[in-house]
């Protein structure tokens, strides 16, 4: 055999460098193959999106910011999590919930989203003011789903594809809708102006706290597991910068400013480079 090039070699070292990033064992193999049978055919927007690895780091980040700011959210993740002390486990695990759903096969998706639906039957408990809440409750869902594929989107055409069309926005949501809605989110956005009229609506139920604001500064501090911490911190300063500029004021976060320059640079060369890696146009 031909001696392997070495752009081949380094391709192949960044590939297993961030897959490890997200793989609760070094050694493990990728989990989810793509499928020609999986919920979404290939080359449509969901499947465009979610295969961007930085855009979905910096959404990820991003959507766990507004999604602090639902107390009911906050409060289960307080009281059900283990975040504080094994935060990349569960960053690990969403990511894997979102490859499983988007690109592996149908009956694996269905499989992650009843075990997630399990999951959430047993999560509730009590807000400090006494209101009960319950992980099942729709209207909690449908903030947690519109903050995700919200934040998704927005880094996506930041970092990635700034000139999507506006139909393949809106086939976007309507193709994670269906995600959405068998995790029992209502309302559920169909199109882009959905989404921007939901996320007004949900907005009234959004809080400020000290447990909130506790919880991005804790996201904010985290050191990377596997990644540079340079990219790491890039990753957050460019999730801060493309947040509402209520929230960064309901979490206390201060915008980057001219440091968040450098920042979507960098961000800019990592995904670049990382789309070569994995083979992307």
């Amino acid at each position: 055999m031909p001696p392997e090039p070495p752009s081949e070699f380094l391709r192949r070292q960044v590939v297993d460098r961030v897959r490890a990033v997200f793989h609760e064992r070094p050694d493990q193999t990728p989990p989810v193959p793509p499928s020609d049978d999986a919920l979404f055919e290939k080359d449509t927007p969901i499947r465009m999106v979610h295969a961007d690895v930085v855009g979905m780091m910096v959404g990820g980040i991003r959507g766990l910011f507004l999604q602090m700011l639902h107390p009911h959210a906050l409060q289960g993740v307080l009281d059900h999590s283990n975040f504080r002390t094994d935060m990349h486990g569960r960053l690990r695990r969403t990511a894997n919930f979102i490859a499983v759903t988007t690109f592996g096969h149908q009956n694996r998706a269905k499989e992650a989203i009843e075990r997630v639906n399990r999951i959430h039957a047993r999560v509730g408990g009590t807000l400090p003011d006494g209101t009960r809440y319950e992980a099942t409750d729709p209207r909690t869902l449908a903030w947690v789903h519109v903050a995700e594929a919200t934040s998704f989107l927005t880094a996506y055409l930041r970092h990635v594809r700034p000139d999507m069309p506006h139909s393949e926005r809106d086939e976007y949501y309507r193709q994670f809708a269906i995600i959405a809605r068998a995790l029992g989110a209502d309302p559920v956005p169909l199109d882009q102006r959905e989404a921007e009229a939901i996320f007004r609506e949900l907005r009234a139920d959004l809080q400020t706290s000290e447990a909130a604001r506790e919880v991005a500064q804790f996201v904010v501090s985290i050191k990377p597991e596997g990644a540079p911490v340079a990219l790491q911190k890039a990753l957050v300063a460019e999730a801060i910068e493309t947040l509402p500029a209520f929230a960064r004021s309901m979490l206390g976060l201060e915008r980057p400013g001219l440091t968040g320059i450098p920042a979507r640079a960098a961000t800019w060369g990592a995904g670049k480079t990382l789309r070569w890696a994995f083979r992307q146009s």
